[in-house]
This record gives structure tokens, sequence and C-alpha cells, in this order.
């Protein structure tokens, strides 16, 4: 199958807020108020972690319909850890990205407990979100 390309294009709004148009869907991104935001949405770090929460969620849905498993649901608890120190330039040898993501994930399903960890590797293998974190998708900036 030949390469998809998607796009998104964004622009800063007023105040912390960013708005993003990606397909036909808006996106607003800001930083709490007590980070000089007005919390008019999640900040771009919640959105990762939203984002890997929706890519197991429909990856899951995919595999479960290519092996014709009843697949009932799945509920999703993501944490990450981060310095804040890095992202602010308070100090250059700090990551300004995440330490580590913790993904606990319940699968509802007539599977036992090794076929539920077999589902959610294979989940975890094939989810785009999780492969572009996990193996260091190149990211090319430029001027316009």
């Amino acid at each position: 199958m030949a390469s998809k390309t998607i796009t998104a294009r964004g622009q800063m709004g007023s105040g912390m807020n960013i708005e993003v148009e990606c397909g036909n869907h808006r996106l607003v991104m800001d930083q709490p108020k007590h980070a000089a935001g007005r919390d008019l949405g999640p900040t771009p770090l919640d959105v990762i972690l939203s984002a890997i929460a929706g890519c197991f969620g429909t990856i899951g849905r995919i595999i479960a319909h290519q092996q014709k498993i009843d697949l009932r649901g799945m509920r999703f608890e993501l944490e990450a850890d981060y310095d804040p120190d890095g992202l602010l330039g308070r100090n250059r040898d700090v990551r300004p990205g995440f330490e580590e993501i913790r993904v606990r994930v319940d699968i509802d399903a007539e599977l036992s407990a090794s076929e539920k960890l077999e589902l959610l590797r294979e989940i975890e293998r094939r989810c785009p979100v999780a492969d572009n974190l996990a193996h260091g998708t190149r990211l090319v900036s430029e001027l316009a």
C-alpha cells in the first residue's frame, strides 16, 4: 500500500492557546491558568497522552475485528513524568520531554490474562502514536 500524508495547520490564539485544524476538526490547546493560560483546552503534553489512549482504543477495535474477538470495551489510565526545567529553559541538561509514559489498560473481553497481554502487546506494536514515540521519528522544522 502506498504511503499516506496527513496534515494539520495551527496558529497562536490569544494568550497561551494554540488553535489547530486537523482534518474536519479544530483542536484548542492551552495552558492552565496558573501557567498564564486560560485553560481553554488540554496542554500539548495532555494531547500526547490522549492520543496514545485514542490510538490504543482504535487499534484494539481493529485487531478485535480482525481476530473476531468480542471486545466489549477498554479503559485506559496514562501518566507520564517530565521535568519542567527542560521546557522552561532553566536547565539545558534536562530533557523537555517525558522521561517515561505509563499506560494501564483494562480489557473487557472473554480472554485469559495471557491472551489479554498478547492483545495489548499487539496493540502497542501496531499503534502509530506509540511507534512515533518509541522510535524517534525524524522531525524536520523549517521557516515558512
